[in-house]
């Protein structure tokens, strides 16, 4: 993966973050009235875009890096659990406080999740919440759904790429029956990243050819975005499928999502070949603001829902759209130092951990030896 390409990656990643706070500005009703026209509601495909991107990215990390499987899962845990963990923790102590300490009049209890904590934020950390006809997100982590995705495709991933023969179907296939229905519609969507990866260098083309091709993807996105296609592709979508008691939940628009898939791909190779020479005068402008991206994902909900319920209104001024995007900026580049800035603490911690896992394991298959 050359540098311009890396940084194009990068800061699409970054910008597809922020479609996803963009989309929740319109959806929680931060941006009201007419303005919430000129918003663009492009959440979904900015988390389609994180699943392409992400099985590129692995199928990149496993191929040149030469990971082992220890390698492999705690670069993968210290990715997810270094921005997860600490900001599910926080959303549910600050859903806590706030419904307990600081009632709104409503007569409003905690989120029913917070009041069993004990289950919920284990089952949170396994990433349960999407498997079959599970549909749980934590409190105030609107965005934590794609997460169950996410992490299981990296399970399903590591059992094919790091076994062979009968293990490789054995635990394929458990991982498989795991993952549900819901998975399974969006797996294609995922895999289509590592199939990116392994066949981008089979047709070049040129650098006149390729950067049509990327504003041809960007039109196509565009039309898209602003017809009503997506809707009777939606409506298709429940109509033709056919187990009506395995609810499609948050994979309900699935038929979307591979239109859209195609289209980051074609926009993805494109770039592959398009020479955008002038990322490089600011890479490190676009590496710092990327290696905010994950916590972003996540934290600016926190932000969103706190303000809601300090300061709940319908139409927001501009000046409120204001605040509450440099309050969004502020928290994420603050968590951001415990959490993305951290992977290598966690990376550690995870090594060590699995390092004594294997350790006792070899210690309980060792055959004893008994006395001569």
């Amino acid at each position: 993966m050359n540098k311009q390409y890396s940084l194009y990656l990068d800061i699409v990643r970054f910008l597809a973050s922020l479609f996803v706070v963009l989309d929740h500005f319109s959806s929680q009703k931060i941006v009201g009235g007419s303005a919430r026209q000129f918003i663009p509601e492009l959440g979904r495909e900015a988390v389609i875009i994180f699943f392409v991107l992400s099985g590129y990215v692995i199928a990149y990390t496993t191929q040149t890096k030469q990971q082992s499987l220890r390698e492999y899962a705690v670069a993968r845990c210290a990715r997810i659990y270094s921005v997860a963990l600490p900001l599910l923790l926080l959303a549910f102590l600050l859903n806590y406080v706030c419904n307990t300490y600081f009632p709104n009049g409503d007569g409003a209890a905690p989120y029913y999740e917070v009041s069993k904590a004990y289950f919920y934020i284990p089952f949170h950390l396994l990433f349960l919440g999407e498997l079959w006809n599970f549909s749980e997100i934590p409190p105030w982590l609107i965005p934590y759904w794609s997460l169950g995705y996410e992490v299981w495709y990296y399970v399903f991933f590591a059992t094919l790429y790091y076994f062979s023969s009968y293990k490789r179907i054995l635990l394929g296939g458990i991982v498989f029956l795991i993952l549900g229905h819901k998975l399974w519609l969006l797996l294609p969507v995922w895999m289509s990243g590592v199939f990116l990866y392994h066949h981008q260098n089979k047709i070049p083309l040129s650098v006149n050819m390729a950067r049509l091709g990327w504003c041809m993807s960007l039109i196509a996105l565009g039309v898209y975005e602003y017809s009503d296609f997506d809707q009777s592709l939606l409506a298709w979508g429940a109509q033709i499928w056919p187990f009506k008691s395995l609810t499609l939940g948050s994979a309900s628009r699935y038929l979307e999502d591979y239109l859209v898939c195609l289209m980051i791909l074609m926009n993805f190779y494109c770039a592959r070949y398009a020479e955008f020479s002038l990322l490089e005068k600011c890479s490190h402008s676009i590496r710092a603001i990327s290696s905010y991206t994950f916590t972003l994902y996540l934290a600016h909900m926190l932000v969103v829902s706190m303000w809601l319920r300090f300061y709940p209104h319908d139409a927001t001024s501009l000046m409120d759209i204001l605040c509450i995007s440099v309050l969004i900026a502020l928290f994420t580049y603050v968590i951001g130092q415990f959490t993305e800035h951290k992977k290598n603490w966690f990376a550690m911690i995870f090594d060590r951990s699995f390092g004594a896992i294997a350790d006792q394991i070899r210690r309980i298959s060792k055959p004893h030896q008994g006395k001569a």
